[in-house]
């Protein structure tokens, strides 16, 4: 074997230069970028949580419709005609200028959800009224994102 058949021929290369693999990088980079925003994982967060506050705002309703019916169409006497925050349902809870709807635990839902994001130790952040003329009941999660309302009447 002469010398000159072990030298690669001047057209081989080992690997990749600099240039291409920063151009590879580049590209990666700008369509993950793409997928981030397409997914947008803040937006299907808050979509999440209003999905649950949704039910949650329907179990409250459902709860105390069911009560009225087990009590001959009477409410629960701490519903006012005033939008006020719905205390959280437990023992140790204090619920100072809350409505207290602990009564409606046990026998219609087991315990009162709670905001998936905004609620405290003593209030699940949602609220409930009776209008004083029709005697409908709203129960509303004023903490709803994304500007989403979330209420239902009955």
């Amino acid at each position: 074997m002469s010398l000159s058949s072990l030298r690669r021929a001047p057209s081989a290369r080992q690997g990749f230069t600099l240039i291409e693999l920063l151009l590879v990088i580049g590209i990666i980079a700008i369509l993950a970028a793409i997928v981030i925003v397409a997914i947008n994982p803040t937006k299907q967060l808050g979509d999440a949580r209003n999905a649950q506050r949704r039910s949650d705002v329907n179990t409250i309703l459902n709860a105390v419709y069911q009560y009225a019916l087990d009590n001959n169409g009477n409410l629960p006497s701490a519903i006012t005609t005033t939008a006020t925050e719905i205390c959280r349902s437990g023992v140790n809870v204090t619920c100072t200028g809350l409505i207290n709807l602990n009564t409606l635990t046990g026998s219609y839902v087991v315990a009162l959800p709670a905001d998936p994001q905004a609620a405290t130790a003593t209030s699940t952040k949602y609220t409930i009224l009776k209008n004083s003329t029709t005697s409908r009941l709203t129960v509303a999660a004023p903490s709803a994102e994304q500007s989403a309302t979330i209420s239902v009447t009955r």
